[in-house]
């Protein structure tokens, strides 16, 4: 009973300590505006940027279904790519040492410098967008599950191919359910950079998202709803990675601590 109490006590101080910690930035931030240490046209206040939200949160919530959309679909489809990769060269050793060293390079380049280019190319629709989507989120997903599928019990594989299973029922029943746990790891880091990909080619050419709002206000120097959008992108960040979580519990329920 009394070990019970104190977990739950542990639990209820590990919840805690993260909201005072962000209580206190805030209180700290408020003050430093409020006095002018910093000025308000540069650094405006929580107070004023949560008015900034308010007010503007019909027009961030127009723009985030934009962005939201370009987000799914390209991590989406990053995550068929990169588990396309994945299976091909676990499979065939020797496209591995082809492609694993190409893939390795592609993410040298910086996103930043790929958007440009694929906007030129591909408009200013959402085609480029989800191509650099996909081109940020594959290489994570790809890498996790290569690592799980090679981390696999050899003592099992064997086993199952003195009993006569094939390479698909030995990647069904051993490789893919032990790289889960990869997987999801991967797919937390993922789901938060396909959001920033998609805001970041927003900046460079689109009609609408949160990436081309940042941009209309930056103009107009409007730094509280600056804050608000950085604020919003957060968030979203954090609601897909928490939704990643649900869907880690759902599909690996052996693992106790999910």
């Amino acid at each position: 009973m009394f070990s019970r109490l104190k977990k739950k006590l542990l639990n209820t101080t590990d919840k805690l300590l993260p909201a005072l910690a962000i209580l206190i930035l805030l209180a700290v931030w408020e003050i430093v505006s409020d006095t002018g240490i910093v000025p308000k046209y540069m650094l405006p206040s929580p107070v004023e940027v949560a008015q900034a939200f308010v007010t503007d949160f019909p027009l961030l919530l127009e723009n985030s279904r934009t962005t939201l959309i370009e987000t799914f679909v390209g991590l989406f489809a990053g995550i068929g790519v990169g588990f396309l990769f994945a299976v091909i060269m676990d499979m065939f050793k020797p496209i591995r040492k082809a492609l694993y060293p190409l893939i390795v390079i592609t993410q040298t380049i910086p996103p930043v410098a790929l958007a440009p280019l694929l906007v030129l190319w591909f408009g200013y629709e959402m085609t480029p967008k989800v191509i650099l989507i996909v081109l940020i989120v594959f290489f994570p997903v790809a890498v996790s599950l290569l690592d799980g599928y090679e981390s696999a019990d050899k003592d099992t594989i064997s086993l199952m191919r003195s009993m006569g299973a094939t390479k698909v029922q030995i990647f069904r029943y051993v490789k893919f359910p032990g790289a889960l746990e990869q997987f999801f790891a991967s797919l937390k880091i993922a789901v938060s950079y396909a959001v920033v990909g998609a805001v970041i080619s927003e900046w460079l050419g689109g009609f609408q998202g949160l990436g081309v709002y940042m941009t209309r206000v930056k103009k107009s120097y409007a730094f509280d709803k600056m804050f608000a959008v950085i604020f919003l992108i957060s968030a979203l960040s954090l609601l897909l990675m928490f939704g990643v979580n649900l869907l880690k519990k759902k599909c690996m329920p052996w693992d106790k601590r999910n």
